[in-house]
């Protein structure tokens, strides 16, 4: 039976003075201090009224002294693989399974235990390569990566160094028009395979009656291991180490730094999410951390060729967040260069915190000399053959790229084709629907309408919803012929994305055949007018306006399925005839 138990020595702030407060944050000391004199309420008032006067001077000349400077930005993301199970053992993998229930002696490192690889990542790795426009390594290998981390249990993660599997490539990407619009083409510099680390649970009550958990589990040849996962942070707090996530296969991307801005960057890792999703290789949820980007930032004068010193922002959680926390990296950097101290700008991570909004540091950034890179002994070299990766060119799915030109050859504009191309079911759907038979420009104003306020409203996805695209084609065909009216459209529409049906079949059950007889409809104005001889004379008397009124009282009373147009045709000619 093998032990592994992590613990560091206990250290206990002592208060230095009555009115000062230690207190932790992510294993961070902070020492707030409680003032000795009270403020009155006007003096917070004026000391308010100044502070924001002094931000927004401040803000005013910060933007001034930003123009003289150019952000130089790249990003690394790493992508989490919808593989059945990890990349080097048969563990399964499931987002927000009970700690330690998915782990082996090969993901926890225990010695003698020999990893083998996973063939679905290299498809997944080939595939992206392809869809990123890289250059294939058609010979690759894997690396030890070297360093020291409580949730890495081996003390290195097999990754790839010096020859990655994919090289050399580019992404293609269209930014929405609320933010200027336009194309922009990023280089990739690299893909590598690597495994995931696991992850430390942050208990904040310091109860040591549970100081040693333990797992127990079936190991080789049926012996039993009990693995101790636990360590106990500086301050007391309890710290659980979860290896569920050890193992499981990452592929990461790193950027040329091609971009300038925040909104560049989150519109670049919003294009890489859609490619994985479109490839199916990563459900690509940052939520769930199936999706992770690190911004490396720097900034130098505009027209020097030297870069800046570059800082890396971690924590970032989602597109808006990471945007916002480049827009305050080069706020900070701008403002030290400006006040002659750029030179505290160093090589750190810092965090980004999503309730301060801004970024603190976390580390001094690790060279590469400190990780010691050799080649993995217990792997073979990764051989790839030309017809393996044709075979894999050839089942590539349109991707977002190609897919946004089509819809854009078809006349949509950029605001259609960004809504449609940004969901891949969404896409499918739009796909199914025109090509049985709809009309292109009214499919899209249906999904991107009501369709699209159904599912905000209910919180479902366009495969959740009971309207097939085979009916949305025969209902907007029913609105486009006459069958029915818009208005009736959509009326039935709701009926239809709630309890599905066909669209024949609900307007034969209702009676909502739109009536286009001249006949009937001449009789149902004529009853409105001899009902209403006050407005009648009031139209004829100068009020044109009472026209939406007769035609109002019209389609009340044929119950909304009189034609709109034939209505108003005869109406007009009907209060304008002599009397």
């Amino acid at each position: 039976m093998a032990s592994t138990l992590f613990r560091t020595i206990q250290i206990h702030p002592f208060l230095l003075n009555p009115t000062a407060l230690f207190r932790r944050r992510n294993g961070v000391l902070y020492c707030t201090l409680k003032g000795t004199q009270t403020q009155t309420a006007t003096q917070e008032k004026q000391q308010s009224s100044k502070a924001k006067v002094s931000q927004h001077t401040q803000s005013k000349t910060l933007d001034k002294i930003t123009r003289d400077y150019e952000a130089i930005i790249g990003i690394e993301t790493h992508v989490q693989l919808s593989t059945l199970t990890k990349a080097f053992c048969s563990c399964p993998y499931n987002y927000g399974s009970q700690p330690n229930t998915s782990i082996c002696p090969i993901c926890m490192g225990l010695p003698g235990a020999l990893p083998v690889l996973n063939s679905k990542v290299i498809d997944f790795a080939v595939k992206l390569g392809l869809a990123l426009n890289c250059k294939l390594s058609l010979n690759s290998k894997f690396d030890r990566k070297q360093y020291f981390y409580p949730d890495l249990p081996k003390g290195y993660q097999i990754s790839q160094f010096d020859i990655p599997i994919a090289t050399g490539g580019y992404i293609d990407l269209d930014l929405p028009l609320e933010f200027g619009g336009g194309h922009r083409k990023f280089g990739i510099t690299r893909v590598h395979m690597e495994e995931d680390a696991g992850k430390l649970l942050h208990s904040g009550n310091g109860d040591y009656s549970q100081e040693i958990t333990s797992l127990t589990l079936k190991g080789f040849r049926g012996q039993f291991y009990c693995v101790c996962l636990l360590l106990i942070d500086t301050v007391g707090y309890l710290l659980q180490v979860d290896l569920n996530r050890a193992g499981v296969p990452l592929l990461e991307i790193v950027s040329e730094p091609d971009m300038r801005t925040g909104i560049e960057a989150a519109e670049y890792a919003a294009e890489l999410q859609r490619v994985v999703r479109y490839l199916g290789i990563s459900n690509g949820n940052m939520q769930e951390g199936s999706l992770r980007c690190d911004v490396n930032v720097s900034i130098r004068p505009v027209g020097q060729l030297e870069f800046g010193t570059k800082v890396e922002i971690k924590n970032l959680n989602s597109f808006s967040s990471m945007n916002r926390a480049i827009d305050f990296e080069i706020s900070r950097q701008v403002l030290l260069h400006s006040q002659g101290q750029g030179d505290q700008i160093v090589q750190e991570t810092r965090l980004w915190e999503e309730g301060s909004q801004k970024t603190v540091t976390m580390r001094k950034k690790e060279g590469l000399s400190d990780y010691r890179y050799f080649p993995e002994p217990d792997l073979p070299e990764v051989i790839l053959i030309q017809e393996y990766v044709d075979s894999i060119h050839n089942s590539l799915p349109e991707l977002p790229e190609m897919k946004r030109r089509r819809y854009e050859k078809m006349g949509l504009s950029m605001q259609d084709v960004l809504f449609l191309a940004n969901d891949m079911n969404v896409a499918e759907y739009f796909d199914a629907t025109i090509s049985s038979g709809a009309d292109i420009k009214l499919a899209t104003n249906w999904i991107m309408g009501d369709i699209a306020a159904y599912m905000k409203n209910e919180k479902l996805s366009i495969n959740e919803i009971k309207l097939t695209p085979q009916e949305l084609a025969e209902l907007i065909a029913s609105i486009k012929g006459g069958t029915i009216s818009g208005k009736i459209g959509k009326e039935i529409l709701f009926e239809l994305l709630a309890k599905g049906g066909t669209v024949k079949g609900l307007i034969e059950e209702k009676d909502l055949v739109q009536i286009v007889d001249p006949v009937e409809i001449g009789k149902m104005i004529d009853k409105v007018l001899s009902e209403n001889p006050k407005q009648l004379e009031q139209y004829r008397g100068g009020k044109t306006k009472l026209q939406g009124f007769f035609a109002g009282q019209v389609m009340k009373l044929s119950k909304g399925k009189a034609n709109p147009g034939l209505l108003n045709k005869i109406l007009l000619e009907k209060l304008n005839a002599k009397s």
